[in-house]
């Protein structure tokens, strides 16, 4: 296993694997994964087994400090230098779900990010993934102000 990130023949399967895992209003469309991946390749954290892949996060650096609604299909606020890294998707495929996937890949994008110099690292989730997030020191700062996809979400951040 690997972990990389992301290169134009991806699409695909990062498409699939999104739809799988989220419903329909809250998850990326293949416009929009496209797009963020040409806008920040390097914001893709991929894990991959022989060519196949298992689990990946993505979302956008920016100077920004919370997470807003329109940085989801909107690539072209994305800073390569910005302070924040923000992640708009955490997402392992369904037939390898359980198996710690998404959290090799979370600890890949933070040492990355602190390599980076970055400030931190700020997502949304629903409450029942608190305590996914909180394991790797991310702090729940309440509800957000959030209304992607018409769901709760709660802000977390991690500061280095």
């Amino acid at each position: 296993m690997i972990i990389r990130h992301t290169i134009a023949t991806d699409l695909e399967q990062l498409t699939r694997i999104e739809a799988a895992s989220y419903p329909q209003a809250e998850g990326a469309s293949k416009e929009s994964i496209r797009n963020r991946m040409e806008a920040f390749p390097e914001c893709f954290w991929i894990l991959e087994e022989e060519a196949k892949i298992l689990a990946f996060i993505n979302g956008m650096s920016t100077n920004e400090e919370n997470l807003t609604d329109d940085m989801y299909d909107d690539a072209k606020k994305h800073n390569p230098v910005g302070k924040w890294q923000m992640i708009f998707s955490v997402v392992t495929d369904p037939v390898y779900c359980k198996r710690g996937y998404a959290s090799k890949v979370m600890a890949e994008l933070i040492g990355d990010c602190k390599n980076r110099h970055k400030s931190g690292v700020v997502l949304t989730c629903k409450e029942q993934l608190l305590p996914f997030y909180s394991k790797f020191g991310f702090v729940n700062e309440g509800i957000s102000e959030s209304t992607h996809g018409n769901v709760n979400w709660y802000q977390m951040r991690l500061v280095f």
